[in-house]
């Protein structure tokens, strides 16, 4: 079934005074359409508005768009019954491929291959071993603070805390006008002792040159306000966390300042409902680097 979404303006009357206005708002629908009592109830529902004397819903059209709340995803655990998900929120490292331009590029090889190995072993048994050369910043990777600072932790000071079996919210900004990712985004969000996720769409571009131009990227003070509330880590699907156009780095600055670690060029964050899920993050336990290649993935449902 395609997925649909109604776009609308509203006005909203207080019975004790004043009132508020939306335009262009868009909401997740699963059918071909939406009575106005109905919207009117999601949104004192969603924005928890009390005193609410009168809605009007204005310029109401049912547009083709993806569902921002993952519906698919609820609606999977409520068929299944309590069975544990497991989403992959990490790209695969490849030999050759390009993470961040400037960067050189994995290389993948045999150090010991199967052949090679029979020479070593009785027959019928062989093995190979395997040899990487790469950079910290390849595929979907974790930074810690000694990659911003040098008396910040490095990967083995990680605490697991930080990055194991942690709850998780995803935070859905895709398709918005605006590639600066700002404060406001985050307010509806509780992100106090969580893995805050966000999910740009960025990943769509993954592979293609279109990848390394015009992506998402938070604000200076999108960061202030996530350290600020609390959050444990911080996630994103997109080429950078910050703007990439100038020299300064305010969002790593702020948030590995503050021992909030940042989780790069994730993916599939499309999979995962709003909240209720567990992240896992954690990268191996190295002295003297500050970021490495991760597994990141998710955990929800179950009993």
């Amino acid at each position: 079934m395609t997925d649909k979404r109604v776009c609308f303006d509203f006005e909203v009357e207080f019975s004790n005074g004043g009132g508020i206005q939306g335009q262009d708002f868009r909401l997740d629908i699963e059918s071909d359409d939406i009575g106005d009592d109905e919207l009117a109830a999601y949104i004192i529902r969603d924005m928890r508005l009390l005193m609410v004397g009168e809605v009007r819903i204005l310029n109401k059209q049912i547009i083709v768009e993806k569902h921002k709340r993952s519906a698919s995803t609820e609606a999977m655990i409520t068929q299944n019954g309590p069975t544990q998900i497991f989403v992959d929120l990490s790209h695969v490292i490849e030999s050759g491929m390009i993470t961040y331009k400037g960067l050189p590029a994995p290389l993948i090889c045999d150090h010991i291959s199967r052949l090679k190995s029979r020479e070593i072993y009785s027959a019928g048994t062989e093995f190979q071993i395997g040899r990487i050369d790469m950079v910290g910043n390849t595929g979907t990777y974790i930074d810690v603070p000694f990659h911003r600072y040098a008396e910040g932790h490095d990967l083995a000071g990680l605490g697991l805390d930080r990055v194991s079996d942690v709850p998780g919210v995803v935070v859905r900004v895709a398709g918005a006008a605006e590639r600066g990712i700002d404060w406001h985004h985050f307010v509806p969000v509780e992100c106090r002792g969580k893995a805050v996720l966000i999910h740009t769409g960025w990943d769509r571009h993954w592979g293609t040159e279109s990848y390394f131009e015009g992506h998402p990227f938070l604000t200076e003070k999108a960061a202030l306000y996530l350290r600020d509330q609390g959050a444990l880590l911080v996630g994103i699907d997109s080429l950078n966390i910050d703007d990439t156009s100038g020299g300064t780095r305010p969002v790593h600055s702020v948030l590995l300042g503050a021992d909030i670690p940042i989780v790069e060029h994730m993916t599939n964050l499309g999979a995962l409902p709003l909240d209720g899920f567990r992240f896992h993050a954690a990268p191996p336990k190295i002295a003297g680097m500050g970021t490495f290649p991760i597994r990141a993935h998710a955990i929800f449902g179950g009993a």
